[in-house]
C-alpha cells in the first residue's frame, strides 16, 4: 500500500499509535499496512515534524529550564557492536538530551546521538537560540555542560549543577535493574546567582520517564529497540511535536505549547499531517520531473 493510498484517519492512526507506545510492527498487523509503509510515514513525519518545531519553538520566555540526558541504544548495545553482523552507522549507545521549561513542561530541545562534550555544545547552542530572555538552568553533574553552558551563553545565565550521591548496593539488592539508593543532593552553583529553591532536575527527568514510555523504542529489555539511528532520530522529533502540540497536560489543562504561549489553540494530529502535507512533494507522472513554479 503506497503513502499516497492511506486515507487520513489511517496516517492519524499511525502516528497516533507510535506515539502511544506501539512497535512498528505491532503497529502494521493491527492498521493492516506493510512495516515499509509505517516506516516511510515515521520519515516523513520526523523532517516535517523538524521544519515545525524549529518554527513553532522560538523566543521562548522561561524562568527555570531543566536539562538531562536519556539513554537508549540503535541496533546493538555498545560494548556489543564489535560483535554484531552488519552494524549499520550509528549503531550503540544513542542519547537523546532534553532541555525543559519546568512551569510549562515546554520540550524545548532534544538533539540525539552521543554524550560528549559536542553534542553538549550544540545542545546549549540550540537551546540558547530558542530562548528569549535569561534564566535559571541546572543540570546533573555531567562534565561536558560545563564548557557548553560557558560557550553557549557566556554569563548571561545562572547555572547550577544538581550532582546526586549514591550509597553503596546491598548485596541482596543486587541485579540488572537494581540501581543504588540516593542518600543526598549536592548543589553547585557554576554561573550566576540560581535561586536554590529552584535548582531541579525533577521535572527533566520525570520527562524522561514519560519518554521512555510513550516511545516503544526506549523500553528496556525489549526487542523494540531502534534498528537505524535515523529513525530514532525521527521518531523523537514525531513524540517531541506531539507531546508539545497535541498532548493535553491534566494539570495545566493545556499542551505545553499553549501554556508557553507558542500557540493559542489544541492541536490535533491531523494538523500534523496537514504540516507533512504542506511540504511533501507533489506527485507528477512517473519518470517525470516539473518544478512547482514552471508554467
Amino acid at each position: 500500500m503506497g503513502m499516497n493510498k492511506l486515507s487520513l484517519a489511517k496516517r492519524v492512526q499511525i502516528l497516533s499509535m507510535l506515539c502511544e507506545g506501539s512497535s512498528m510492527r505491532s503497529l502494521a498487523r493491527v492498521v493492516d499496512v506493510s512495516p515499509n509503509t509505517v516506516d516511510k510515514l515515521l520519515i516523513e513525519a520526523g523532517k516535517a515534524c523538524a521544519t515545525l518545531h524549529d518554527e513553532k519553538v522560538r523566543n521562548v520566555t522561561a524562568r527555570r529550564v531543566g536539562v538531562d540526558e536519556i539513554w537508549s541504544f540503535t541496533y546493538a548495545k555498545q560494548r556489543n557492536v564489535p560483535l554484531a553482523k552488519a552494524a549499520p552507522e550509528g549503531a550503540g549507545d544513542t542519547w537523546t538530551w532534553t532541555a525543559l521549561d519546568s512551569d510549562t513542561k515546554l520540550l524545548i530541545g532534544y538533539p540525539v546521538g552521543g554524550r560528549d562534550g559536542e553534542y553538549a555544545m550544540v545542545f546549549m547552542d540550540d537551546l540558547r537560540a530558542r530562548l528569549a530572555n535569561r534564566v535559571q538552568i541546572t543540570s546533573d553533574g555531567h562534565n561536558a555542560y560545563l564548557e557548553a553552558v560557558e560557550g553557549a551563553f557566556g554569563g548571561d545565565v545562572d547555572y547550577a549543577q544538581l550532582v546526586k550521591l549514591y550509597g553503596a548496593v546491598p548485596e541482596t539488592a543486587k541485579g540488572r535493574y537494581s540501581p543504588a539508593e540516593c542518600i543526598g543532593a549536592r548543589k553547585t552553583v557554576v554561573e550566576g546567582t540560581p535561586d536554590p529553591r529552584h535548582v531541579s532536575t525533577s521535572h527533566a527527568e520525570r520527562q524522561n520517564l514519560t519518554m521512555r514510555m510513550q516511545m516503544r523504542r526506549f523500553t528496556r529489555l525489549t526487542n523494540g529497540f531502534s534498528k537505524k539511528f535515523e529513525n530514532h532520530a525521527h521518531m523523537v522529533t514525531l513524540y517531541t511535536v506531539w507531546y508539545n502540540l497535541v498532548r493535553m497536560r491534566k494539570t495545566l489543562r493545556m499542551t505545553p505549547a499553549m501554556a508557553a504561549g507558542l500557540t493559542d489553540w489544541l492541536w490535533a494530529m491531523e494538523d500534523i499531517i496537514a504540516a507533512m502535507d504542506a511540504v511533501a512533494p507533489r506527485p507528477g507522472r512517473r519518470g517525470s520531473y516539473r518544478p512547482r513554479n514552471s508554467n
